[in-house]
């Protein structure tokens, strides 16, 4: 099989997209969700969120809400509202954020080439997780949620793309302050240019998108045989325009220190420099610290940048990991993020200011701005076939919900 192939997306009928798209299934809460459909009765979170429909009580992972979902998009289609392409084709799908572009190409990914590592993971995932996916999608007999997929350096594909978009484009929708724009690439030498060029590639790598994926892979496992189901939904983009904004971390006590006794432990490892600015890191070794009321800039010292440099483990370069190991383990006692209920996470997207205002209402007690993970860096992780520590990286912008949609039949 092909590493990916063109395919019937199901989309927003012409001039109907602005009433269908819609953020992505986790990033809203079933609250947050309810109140943004309220009064848009196309909103794709009546599928990817259905339990907006139902009792505000009522599980989200109840059978109930997977039934609703179905019964909402078969609604959708009946009303005219999303309309299936009538052959296989691919489709050019743009962001555009913050006066940063992102060109990508929709299309399906091989099951396959997932499950044999050509389609790379930096991520675990969660079987709760995972087993909602499964449901949603053996629900609706559809992928409704895009895999974000980064390419390395590829001009022939970069070229495809942007020539496609200059032609008519057929979805020119802003939403959140993210511009969404989708042209269809129905030529058939373009088309199979794009193949061959994504089939020369050494590999893809999942961006954001690990329970889809992983999901998807379930999918077809269960289902056995040829299908549709032997591929997912993705939007391949090339790493270079791929946004990865930072990740912070947020701690609610001093591990029994105060303010002065923790900057003392933390000068044995870093330089420290107070500041009158909020601190964005330049470099994977600095860090920038609230405490007290104060921003500081952290500069790791060169010893134990030098250790970290010499470790072949990509792992051991990201700059959480080095946060980690100099910092959060050795002075807080974290050893597991994932169940320590001291520390949080706050994604860059919220700003400096969040980690400020955190730290001054008494929330927490110390906040560390870190420097965002690099796609080089991701790439280099998941092809040691590592894992990546929890909440490395935020991807910025995000691909909607409802602009194509995957048919398993």
């Amino acid at each position: 099989m092909s590493l990916i192939k063109p395919f019937r997306a199901l989309r927003p009928a012409p001039g109907r997209a602005a009433d269908v798209l819609a953020p992505p299934y986790d990033v809203l809460s079933s609250a947050e969700a309810r109140a943004r459909a309220e009064g848009r009765p196309w909103s794709f979170l009546h599928v990817s969120k259905a339990e907006i429909d139902l009792d505000p009580g009522i599980d989200p992972y109840a059978a109930a809400v997977y039934a609703k979902a179905a019964e909402n998009l078969r609604h959708m289609i009946a009303a005219g509202v999303l309309a299936r392409d009538d052959k296989p084709v691919y489709y050019v799908y743009r962001l555009t954020w913050r006066g940063r572009v992102e060109t990508g190409l929709a299309a399906v990914a091989s099951v396959a080439a997932y499950n044999d590592n050509r389609i790379r993971k930096h991520e675990h995932t969660t079987p709760a997780k995972e087993d909602d996916r499964v449901r949603q999608i053996e629900a609706v007999n559809a992928q409704t949620g895009p895999v974000m997929l980064g390419y390395p350096p590829a001009p022939a594909i970069d070229a495809v793309l942007a020539s496609a978009a200059a032609g008519e484009v057929a979805v020119d929708v802003t939403a959140d302050d993210v511009r969404h724009q989708l042209w269809v690439i129905d030529d058939e030498a373009a088309i199979a240019a794009l193949t061959r060029a994504v089939e020369a590639l050494p590999a893809l790598y999942i961006a954001d998108g690990h329970h889809r994926s992983a999901a998807a892979a379930r999918v077809a496992l269960a289902r056995g045989g040829e299908g549709a189901h032997d591929y997912f939904l993705a939007v391949l983009f090339p790493q270079h325009e791929m946004t990865i904004l930072d990740y912070n971390r947020v701690l609610r006590d001093l591990n029994g220190r105060n303010a002065e006794e923790l900057l003392a432990e933390i000068h044995k490892r870093y330089v420290v420099a107070a500041s009158r600015e909020p601190v964005a890191p330049a470099t994977a070794g600095e860090v920038g610290m609230v405490l007290a009321g104060r921003w500081y800039r952290l500069t790791l010292k060169a010893e134990p940048m030098a250790k970290a440099a010499q470790v072949k483990d990509p792992v051991a370069r990201l700059p959480i990991t080095l946060l980690t190991r100099n910092i959060i383990e050795p002075l807080f006692g974290i050893t597991d993020p994932r169940t320590d209920k001291r520390i949080d996470f706050i994604g860059g997207g919220r700003g400096l200011g969040e980690l400020a205002r955190l730290v001054s209402s008494g929330q927490m007690a110390v906040a560390f701005a870190l420097y965002p993970t690099q796609m080089a860096d991701l790439m280099a992780v998941a092809d040691a076939g590592a894992i990546m520590p929890p909440k490395s990286t935020w991807f910025e912008p995000k691909l909607a919900d409802g602009m194509v949609s995957h048919v398993l039949d």
